[in-house]
């Protein structure tokens, strides 16, 4: 049986990994044993800070929300509650930001979640009337049916040939 060497995996390998690990300090970025195992470490590290940058964000954003929310003489535990009993969702991130730069909506938002009641704002004249609105939605929720459905609906409807139809026939008879 012949002999079998491994010399030209092995350079490959080796190369790859001391790439990978250019950079490093000391003997980490030269020598292969201890960049292998600085690359296994720096990998673990990268997996688990990538969850960790999540919680870090979070708590950044609770803290600047409640720094704003004391200015306005109100708790942070209060204020999530208000928002969440008057039906407002609004994230995290996006409540910080109007914190840091609309500060006149944040003080809105501090309003709604005092009165726990959402604060209907008077229609302006770009907003589409609701009328307009309502049948936008209806062929929306038309075209994100299923056949079946949209089958169903023409029984109820009374349209004759809703057997056969296909889908666009099925959402032009429906309209």
């Amino acid at each position: 049986m012949t002999r079998v060497k491994s010399g030209v995996q092995t350079k490959r390998r080796h190369k790859k990994v001391l790439k990978e690990a250019s950079g490093y300090f000391g003997s980490k970025h030269r020598l292969y044993k201890s960049a292998k195992e600085q690359l296994m470490h720096s990998k673990v590290y990268a997996y688990r800070d990538r969850r960790q940058k999540k919680r870090e964000f979070r708590k950044l954003w609770i803290t600047r929300i409640n720094a704003a929310c004391r200015e306005n003489d109100i708790s942070y535990s209060k204020f999530i509650d208000g928002l969440n009993k008057a039906g407002v969702e609004v994230n995290r991130k996006m409540l910080s930001e109007l914190a840091i730069n609309d500060m006149d909506a944040f003080k809105e938002l501090v309003k709604v979640a005092k009165s726990g009641k959402v604060v209907a704002k008077e229609e302006s004249k770009t907003e589409p009337k609701k009328e307009e609105v309502k049948e936008t939605k209806e062929t929306k929720d038309l075209s994100s049916m299923t056949v079946a459905e949209l089958k169903s609906l023409a029984k109820e409807k009374g349209i004759e040939g809703y057997t056969t139809m296909k889908k666009a026939e099925l959402l032009e008879a429906l309209k």
